[in-house]
């Protein structure tokens, strides 16, 4: 790049940033996003050419965000700091909804706690198993990953979750798993498990108050469905 384009390519950068600031991101078009996000990490690059072979080779928005790291490094131009910067940005914001949500510390309805434990899936690849611990004022005592992997799996054991639950005095928990599927209906497995923690932790006299199976952003509620 010869020092005439070198002028011009830092020009367009500083009016990126500095649309940026005066009305945020509400204006820019993905491919905008995309060139933003990656001029901070290709340097004396145009990244307009690169944000479209993103979007050409993944097809959405989203789907960029949410490729591996080794995908996103396959497109023309792209680096490895690039590749991580992009691949950073749902992590960030799970981290973000997660820490802020902590202000939030007593669950009045259901509902709300599947609002809080929902986020904590976003950009998952892989089943996990999280696991909300309430005293008996609804009032958060603690919220853990208990494993990854599927519920219905050794690694999900009763004892863990019995564990867990008597560690922080709870009076009640709602468990929540995910399915990878897409499809947030529970499985007559999910069904079959769940009534073994629901025994398990009555043992103990501990409340399963539901079990939240999230898909994306969509969840069931096994309580509101009538099967816990």
């Amino acid at each position: 790049m010869d020092e005439r384009e070198q002028t011009l390519h830092t020009g367009h950068r500083q009016r990126r940033y500095d649309s940026y600031l005066r009305g945020g991101l509400d204006s820019f078009s993905d491919i905008e996003v995309l060139e933003l996000l990656l001029t901070f990490a290709i340097p004396r690059k145009d990244t307009n050419q690169i944000a479209h072979g993103l979007l050409e080779r993944f097809g959405a928005f989203p789907t960029v965000l949410e490729a591996p790291v080794e995908s996103l490094q396959q497109v023309k131009g792209m680096t490895e700091r690039a590749a991580i910067l992009l691949h950073l940005v749902p992590q960030v914001w799970r981290r973000y909804d997660m820490e802020r949500q902590k202000l939030t510390t007593v669950f009045a309805t259901l509902e709300s706690c599947a609002d809080y434990l929902v986020p904590r899936f976003r950009g998952a690849r892989e089943e996990q198993v999280w696991m909300l611990c309430l005293d008996a004022k609804c009032k958060l005592l603690d919220c853990r990953q208990i494993s990854r992997g599927s519920v219905n799996s050794a690694s999900a054991s009763l004892r863990r979750i019995v564990e867990v639950a008597l560690a922080v005095n709870a009076s009640s928990v709602v468990l929540s798993h995910n399915h990878t599927s897409g499809i947030a209906l529970p499985s007559t497995e999910d069904v079959q498990t769940t009534d073994r923690i629901r025994a398990a932790l009555q043992a103990v006299d501990v409340v399963l108050a539901d079990h939240i199976i999230v898909a994306d952003s969509d969840y069931v509620s096994m309580r509101d469905s009538k099967l816990l």
